[in-house]
């Protein structure tokens, strides 16, 4: 699986795009994308939904690259219900006695909650 960065410059190369001609169509500076290429950051939504429109990707395409934990998410659900946190915390404990792949806990997460047919 490639990183948001590695998508994003395979897209940029893609269109013959250099840094510095991504950044003045996103008027963001070629250093900033250099760090998110090289995964030292990660753009906003409204940066990556920029990104998006002018690589002609979805902003769904990027966002599944970004390997970076959803930590807001799980922060808000374990201040609302504390279970949460056991929850997870069981759910890493058995994923590393297990030594489960990340292949594997996709596909279990995959077929325990399929994608709704829009």
């Amino acid at each position: 699986m490639k990183t948001l960065g590695q998508r994003i410059r395979e897209l940029r190369d893609g269109k013959d795009l250099s840094l510095r001609d991504l950044a003045k169509k996103i008027e963001k500076s070629a250093a900033f994308l250099s760090d998110i290429e090289l995964g030292r950051r990660y753009p906003s939504d409204e940066a990556l939904s920029d990104m998006a429109r002018v690589l002609g990707a979805s902003v769904e395409d990027l966002r599944s690259h970004d390997t970076r934990p959803p930590m807001k998410s799980i922060k808000r659900l374990t201040s609302s219900d504390p279970l949460y946190g056991v929850a997870f915390r069981r759910v890493v404990d058995k994923v590393i006695d297990r030594k489960i792949s990340p292949e594997e806990l996709m596909k279990l997460v995959e077929r325990k909650f399929p994608k709704k047919k829009p």
